[in-house]
């Protein structure tokens, strides 16, 4: 017998023999309808269970790691309110299904069975995962995470206290509630859940408002790796700023007891909470991970024997609350109505196109009230002297400060947020004023850790705010890419569309900054970003697209719930001129409030037929350069300056490269994994040619003189074109 039907039988067997585990009693708090209705919810998770690993046997079921061991989570949820955004493990089934019953019309057995046969009926994920969550529960889905649900946990506990200050339009969480995380033991030790603790507890002692509660539901084992004894609570008692309870996950009575006490010194203190939870963990990790296969037999039946089910009865008949009969008849019948729904839930359609798949990554508009740009009489006290100075061509940075000041005054939910953009205003300025402006709590200066920075948008963006965070440079990014890959952009996807946390990401990037820095200041590779879907990329390459471009990703945020990343070429930042010193060449006005470049917008330098040059950012600043040198030798060039980098915008692109001879793509990222990859197939595809690419080297950015040699140029531009299209040399 597999271990599922060895706990199943054993359940069975004890109870009918009052044979339970020894263990606590019964805490005071729970009445006796409360007591059995957490017990129907822990039969309801483990009936579920049995059932998810039935269906995958017979191909109708496709994901079995359960929650058995852990139902526990049922009082915890009991303990919370309804309205309380629940960021869920993967071994919460009791968590939802008490918190379903205490909110009218939910079908919880019918929803789960058909999101475990991935049917396009789910409710929550519309087949694509297994996954919990709800938005009538106020659960977003997660999938298989390993803690990186921590760090926008945290974001939505610093929401619920910012939007008591400033409401947003969209608020979507209670006044007085609180942000819950659960996950395991193992995944404690992983650096995304460290880096969340530790922001939770650095957020706490500067008495900044931070209602969060931390459930660690520590079952001694993360699949085959053991934690050792001791090691969760050694390492979380004494935690800065957060307070630390300890319950044992068996006793639903002492769970519930404990938990509702973590939740009101959390609600009534605003301060963030640890709570730990002694579960055991039943049945191996999944349906294919055999316990027995690396763990002693006799250890693997002792955590059986102590069934958190067989403790439950025990208590409630002690309670008085439920005589062990009564709860055995509630389990069986539990499970039969399971078998019966799982019949029909399978024949249940599934998602049957690519088409299907992809509609839910893409969210829905959502209505806005209208805005009709910043008062004059705010921008005249905002901006003071820097009115009179926006006549005259300035270079991008202040632009991009000036764009980011007309977007706070217009739309309240702007937040900017990231390591020194308050006080120091940013590496290179970019953010100056802007915290004298607008206050701390729209410019919130963070501890240096991008996950935390990033989770910290997540989270709001979760409450109706609009964040806008920075990431200082491009390759800092890498320490914290997958709370876009793994958590903002798959949001919608996975929610088919309930759940959104819209913002625009500021980086700071690419190479061509004169000696300064090496490859961690000079980062020219964009394959992260442009390889997530659903996730749009911004570069400018001047001043005053940068300001247009910047007011449409706010608009794609607020209105479109679209995650952007808006990149800032670093080496553009204070260019001004483009042919010779002092020609002014790379300078402008500032737009007014309210022109924008609309997404997919490309633009267009030149009418030359013989050559159509295809760029962005710096390789747009070059191969202006290039241009007027070739059209000296006789070839008439156009420079298209994409904008877009993800989605590419293929139609413009090729509307605009039509009639021409030639096209060539200089791409200042490398050469492998770069923009020029997707647009070179894209020109091949259609036709279009010949073309040619001039692109970086496969290789990183040196400090010092050597800074651009991996890196195109406009020498090197000119070359190629020459070569492409047979000019003169």
């Amino acid at each position: 017998m597999d271990r599922a039907s060895i706990v199943h039988d054993n359940f069975l067997r004890r109870v009918a023999a009052r044979d339970f585990p020894a263990g606590g009693g019964a805490a005071p708090g729970l009445t006796a309808p409360e007591g059995v209705t957490l017990f129907r919810a822990q039969c309801l998770s483990r009936a579920l269970d049995l059932t998810s690993r039935e269906m995958q046997k017979a191909g109708t079921g496709f994901y079995t790691i359960g929650s058995s061991g852990h139902e526990g989570m049922a009082a915890v949820a009991h303990a919370l309110r309804p309205d309380d955004i629940a960021f869920l493990h993967y071994r919460d089934a009791a968590f939802q299904i008490a918190r379903a019953q205490q909110v009218p019309g939910q079908t919880m057995t019918w929803d789960m069975l058909l999101s475990f046969a991935c049917s396009r009926e789910d409710p929550t994920s519309g087949g694509r995962h297994k996954v919990l969550g709800s938005r009538a529960l106020m659960i977003p889905p997660q999938t298989s995470t390993i803690a990186s649900h921590l760090p926008k946990a945290v974001g939505a506990a610093y929401g619920i206290g910012a939007a008591r200050r400033r409401p947003p339009e969209h608020r979507a969480l209670a006044d007085g509630g609180l942000a819950m995380c659960s996950f395991g033991d193992a995944s404690a030790n992983h650096s995304t859940a460290q880096g969340a603790i530790n922001t939770a507890g650095w957020t706490s002692v500067q008495a900044v408002p931070l209602p969060l509660l931390f459930v660690c539901e520590d079952n001694g084992i993360g699949i085959s790796t053991k934690t050792p004894a001791g090691w969760i609570e050694a390492s979380m008692r004494h935690r800065a700023g957060m307070r630390y309870f300890r319950a044992d996950g068996l006793n639903l009575y002492e769970t519930f007891a404990v938990a509702r006490q973590a939740a009101e010194y959390v609600r009534s203190r605003r301060k963030p909470a640890f709570l730990h939870l002694r579960t055991i963990r039943l049945y191996g990790h999944a349906g294919a991970d055999v316990a027995t296969s690396y763990l002693p037999r006799a250890e693997v039946e002792a955590e059986e024997a102590n069934d958190p089910l067989l403790h439950s009865v025990r208590l409630l008949a002690e309670a008085g609350a439920l005589e062990p009969t009564d709860a055995l008849s509630i389990y069986e019948d539990t499970r039969a109505r399971v078998e019966r729904v799982a019949a029909e839930a399978v024949k249940r359609p599934h998602l049957d196109s690519a088409e299907a798949v992809r509609a839910s990554l893409i969210p829905p508009p959502r209505p806005c009230a209208p805005r009709n740009g910043p008062a004059p009489e705010d921008r005249a006290a905002a901006f003071g002297g820097d009115m009179r100075a926006m006549e005259q061509p300035q270079p991008m940075s202040r632009l991009i400060n000036w764009a980011l000041t007309d977007l706070m005054l217009e739309v309240p939910e702007v937040t900017l947020m990231g390591e020194d953009v308050g006080r120091k205003g940013g590496v290179y300025g970019v953010t100056q004023k802007l915290l004298a402006r607008f206050g701390a709590d729209r410019v919130i200066d963070t501890l240096l850790d991008e996950q935390s920075i990033l989770g910290l948008a997540i989270g709001m963006a979760h409450n109706g705010f609009i964040p806008v965070p920075e990431i200082q440079f491009l390759a800092y990014l890498h320490n914290a890419e997958d709370q876009l890959r793994g958590e903002a952009a798959t949001l919608p996807f996975f929610s088919d569309g309930q759940f959104t946390n819209p913002m625009v990401v500021r980086i700071a990037g690419l190479g061509y900054q004169r000696g300064f820095g090496g490859h961690f200041h000079n980062d020219n590779s964009l394959a992260v970003l442009r390889d997530i879907p659903g996730l749009i990329l911004a570069c400018p390459s001047n001043g005053p697209d940068a300001a247009r471009m910047l007011r449409e990703c706010v608009r794609l945020a607020r209105e479109e719930q679209r995650v952007v990343v808006f990149l800032e070429p670093i080496a553009l930042y204070s260019m001004r001129d483009l042919h010779e010193a002092g020609d002014g060449g790379w300078i402008g006005p500032y737009p007014a409030p309210d022109e924008r470049i609309a997404l997919g917008e490309i633009g267009v330098h030149g009418e030359g037929r013989d050559l159509a040059i295809v760029s962005y950012g710096n390789g747009a600043y070059l191969s202006r350069q290039a241009q007027a040198e070739l059209i000296e030798r006789g070839v008439q060039a156009r420079v298209i300056d994409l904008r877009w980098l993800a989605p590419l915008p293929q139609d413009a692109l090729l509307q605009a490269v039509e009639g021409c001879g030639a096209v060539l793509v200089v791409d200042e990222c490398r050469r492998t994994a770069s923009q020029s990859e997707g647009l070179m197939t894209l020109f091949s595809e259609h036709g279009v040619g010949p073309a040619a690419r001039v692109v970086a080297e496969d290789c990183f950015i040196a400090t010092g003189p050597a800074y651009a040699a991996p890196l195109p140029s406009r020498e090197g531009i000119v070359d190629a074109a020459l070569a492409l299209t047979g000019g003169r040399r």
